[in-house]
């Protein structure tokens, strides 16, 4: 999905959190009142942990005491735990213990009949927008206020789909880091955000403002649009100024970008070094939109950290991501979708989007096997935003169809993501100490993936959100 352009809109400071916190006090009503939340963490590290308090600390009337059949408690070793109690505490987990325990204080939780796994972690979404018929002319019309307020909106469809940290990349600096500070604090309910303030392109390549009279161009085009390895320096530092906790750029072309300048490699080698070099230096990660596979090559070989779509990679990319310790974040849910979209006969794609949906889409699924096969770290990640929010695990049953087990799926979207972010220490599994992010199936995910698409219990951060 292209990073987004907008009309231009400068609110008076802390705007947008105030229109935020007033939508969820609407919104939300009849939910639980979330509990205030640690400040974001920078996705390149672990971020530091709240002390749990002790399992043998005094009952309070706030712990929550959830009573589960069946816990995937880390799925890295597969080993389904049965009959448990977990108890949650200011938001952390504080024990996992055998046995279904009599609170002595608190709630209890019934979730005997249920499976039990780690909060999902989706590492590709754009949570401010959708896309639809009225895609092309929102980019004319919609403020950072108004795409703010769309993305609280998805953000509660996100969390209560059972994904409990995401990562939004490309989308709306202000709106998204809005949002994200928003869902940390607890006024808006959310999942954990992951914000790349926009993204870095090169002129005329995805991500910028393409498709338009030049003189309309000028005014949308994003400031993380560069040329040059100085300028793509620029543009990195200003990302981070803006808040960023990851560098996202667009190493090339786009499906949904309004141009024909194809799907190849956008950026030269020397920006590549220059953006890499920019981000490492100031403590971000860096991740890549990439199709071609000299786009893909070129970006590894620069030292980056991961890989969006990875649609056209080949035998050197797998030595590649593996000598680099790079991840992959394939993105099935979205090339599905845009076959399917290019293919209706009044379907909205324009015709150099349908025609790039149509060279790109039907090669991820055989791409991400050779990828698996070849032993490349993958992570979980949709791009919903192309396809509808909500949606999200879908991606779990293309990646079955892929080559991985079901509980190798399940791990790209709960240990793998957690690393690939580096906040190990803090999500991915159930631990005493870790945040109480924590989702519930009906069915057994490890026999039918399936039964993702339908969560039937979501805690984040100890705050019940769905149930």
């Amino acid at each position: 999905m292209p990073p987004t352009t907008r009309m231009p809109f400068t609110p008076r400071a802390g705007g947008l959190a105030v229109i935020l916190a007033a939508l969820a006090g609407c919104a939300g009503a009849g939910l639980p009142s979330a509990q205030a939340a640690p400040a974001p963490q920078q996705a390149q590290a672990a971020p530091a942990v709240n002390p749990a308090p002790a399992a043998n600390s005094a009952p309070t009337p706030s712990d929550v005491w959830v009573h589960a059949g069946r816990v995937l408690a880390d799925p890295s070793t597969g080993r389904v735990l049965t009959e448990q109690t977990i108890l949650v505490r200011e938001g952390r987990i504080v024990s996992i213990a055998p046995g279904y325990a009599t609170p002595p204080s608190g709630e209890a939780v019934d979730l005997r009949a249920a499976f039990v796994l780690p909060g999902l972690i989706d590492s590709h979404v754009h949570l401010t927008d959708e896309q639809g018929p009225d895609s092309r002319i929102n980019e004319f019309l919609k403020t950072s206020a108004d795409l703010a307020i769309s993305g609280a909106a998805y953000a509660r469809i996100t969390l209560e789909a059972g994904f409990t940290t995401v990562a939004d990349l490309g989308g709306d600096a202000e709106a998204v880091l809005a949002l994200r500070d928003g869902t940390a604090s607890g006024r808006i309910p959310g999942p954990r955000i992951i914000a790349s303030a926009g993204a870095v392109s090169v002129h005329g390549g995805h991500g910028d403002a393409n498709g338009m009279p030049r003189a309309l161009a000028d005014v949308l085009r994003g400031s993380g649009v560069c040329s040059g390895p100085d300028d793509c320096r620029r543009a990195v530092r200003e990302r981070v100024r803006d808040g960023a906790d990851i560098i996202k750029i667009t190493a090339t072309g786009g499906v949904l970008s309004q141009t024909g300048a194809g799907l190849a490699k956008q950026f030269s080698d020397a920006e590549l070094e220059a953006i890499v070099e920019a981000a490492h230096s100031m403590g971000r990660k860096v991740t890549a939109h990439a199709h071609g596979v000299d786009g893909v090559n070129s970006f590894l070989r620069a030292g980056g950290d991961s890989i969006e779509h990875g649609t056209f990679s080949d035998a050197d990319s797998i030595r590649l991501y593996k000598a680099k310790g790079a991840y992959l974040v394939p993105t099935l849910l979205a090339g599905d979708f845009v076959v399917r979209e290019a293919e209706k006969p009044d379907g909205f794609l324009s015709a150099f989007q349908a025609a790039k949906a149509r060279v790109a889409g039907p090669m991820m699924i055989d791409m991400t096997r050779r990828m698996h096969a070849g032993g490349v770290r993958i992570a979980f990640g949709t791009d919903t935003g192309v396809s509808a929010h909500g949606d999200n695990a879908q991606e779990f049953a293309l990646l079955v169809q892929a080559g991985l087990t079901p509980l190798q799926a399940i791990q790209t979207a709960t240990v793998n993501a957690a690393e690939h972010f580096g906040l190990s220490a803090e999500i991915g599994t159930l631990a005493p100490g870790k945040a109480a992010d924590m989702i519930a199936v009906s069915g057994d995910p490890l026999g039918d993936v399936r039964v993702l698409e339908t969560v039937v219990f979501v805690m984040k951060g100890g705050v019940i959100h769905k149930r």
